[in-house]
C-alpha cells in the first residue's frame, strides 16, 4: 500500500528530527539518518539494514526509487513525503529527494575482524570535529586500510554531520570504537606494530617501514596524543614542517603516512 505523509506532526517525521539532533536518541534506538541518494546506496552496500526510507517524488526519479527498492533489505518501508517536509528534514538541497532511517551497527573492537596477518590500520585518537573524523574516513577510503580505530570517541559515530563530511565512507570502511587500553591490547595480541605521529623521540615517518603489520596513530591537533600511546609506541614518527608552524590538520597528517605506507606496499 502507498504511504505518504503530509503533516509535520506525523511521529515518523517527529523521530527523524529526534534522530538527526540527539545522539541520545540515536543510542537509545539503535536507529541514525542517513540523506543522499550516494550515501544510502554506500549504506546499503555496506550491509546496513534501512528501516525506512522518504523519498519526495518531486525530486527523486522513479528509476532511482526503484534501484533503491532493489537493494534495500525486504523490510525497509518506503513512504512519499511533500516537498514542504524534505526541504524542512534535508540539510542540503541537493540531496535527490531521499532520506533514511537506518539500524546502526555495534562497532566494538571485538566485532573487528581482520582479513590480512599484515593489516594497515588508522587509529585516531579522540578526535572531536565530525569534518575531520569524516575527512579521516575518505583518506582511510581512498587508501583501502584494513580498518579506521576510533579511540576514546567524543561524539557517537552516526552523527549526521560525520556521514554528511565522510560522503559516505562512513559505510565503506570497517570501523571499530574503543578506549585506548583495549586497543592497545588488540593491536598487540595482533602483532601490529604501533607508529604514532609524535614530536618526542620521533623519526621521520619515510625512515619507517610499513610492510608489516601497522597502525599509524594520530592524535588531535591541540593536544596530540596520550602518554599511554607514547609509552606503547614501537616508534613515534614525524612529518618534517617547514614553515613557522609545528602542526597540521590531523586528516592531512594521516594522508601523507598512510599513502607513504601504501606506496611502500605497492598500492596493494
Amino acid at each position: 500500500m502507498h504511504k505518504t505523509i503530509t503533516s509535520f506532526q506525523n511521529p515518523l517525521i517527529k523521530q527523524f528530527v529526534l534522530l538527526q539532533d540527539k545522539s541520545r536518541e540515536r543510542r537509545k534506538t539503535s536507529l541514525f539518518v542517513i540523506e543522499g541518494f550516494r550515501e544510502i546506496s554506500l549504506a546499503i552496500k555496506g550491509a546496513y539494514l534501512l528501516k525506512t526510507l522518504l523519498y519526495c517524488s518531486d525530486i527523486i526519479s522513479e528509476e532511482e526509487i526503484f534501484t533503491l527498492k532493489e537493494s534495500a533489505n525486504n523490510e525497509t518501508e518506503f513512504i512519499e513525503i511533500t516537498s514542504e517536509i524534505y526541504e524542512k528534514l534535508a540539510y542540503r538541497s541537493s540531496t535527490e529527494g531521499v532520506l533514511a532511517i537506518v539500524y546502526s551497527k555495534q562497532l566494538a573492537l571485538t566485532n573487528l575482524k581482520l582479513e590480512t596477518e599484515t593489516p594497515l590500520i588508522l587509529i585516531a585518537e579522540a578526535p572531536e570535529k565530525p569534518g575531520n573524523i569524516g575527512a579521516l574516513l575518505r583518506t582511510a577510503d581512498a587508501a583501502n586500510v584494513a580498518a579506521v580505530i576510533i579511540a576514546n570517541p567524543k561524539t557517537d559515530m552516526y552523527n549526521p554531520n560525520i556521514i554528511r563530511s565522510s560522503v559516505g565512507c562512513l559505510f565503506t570502511n570497517k570501523i571499530a570504537t574503543g578506549n585506548t587500553a583495549e586497543i592497545i591490547a588488540f593491536l598487540k595480541v595482533n602483532n601490529i606494530n604501533i607508529y604514532c605521529a609524535a614530536l618526542q623521540a620521533a623519526v621521520l615517518y619515510d625512515t619507517i617501514d610499513f610492510k608489516e603489520a601497522s597502525a599509524i596513530v594520530v592524535g588531535t591537533e591541540a593536544t596530540g596524543l596520550s602518554d599511554e600511546w607514547l609509552k606503547n609506541s614501537t616508534q613515534n614518527i614525524i612529518i618534517p614542517m617547514q614553515g613557522e608552524i609545528d602542526s597540521m590538520n590531523v586528516s592531512v597528517a594521516a594522508g601523507i603516512l598512510i599513502f607513504e605506507a601504501k606506496r611502500q606496499r605497492n598500492f596493494k
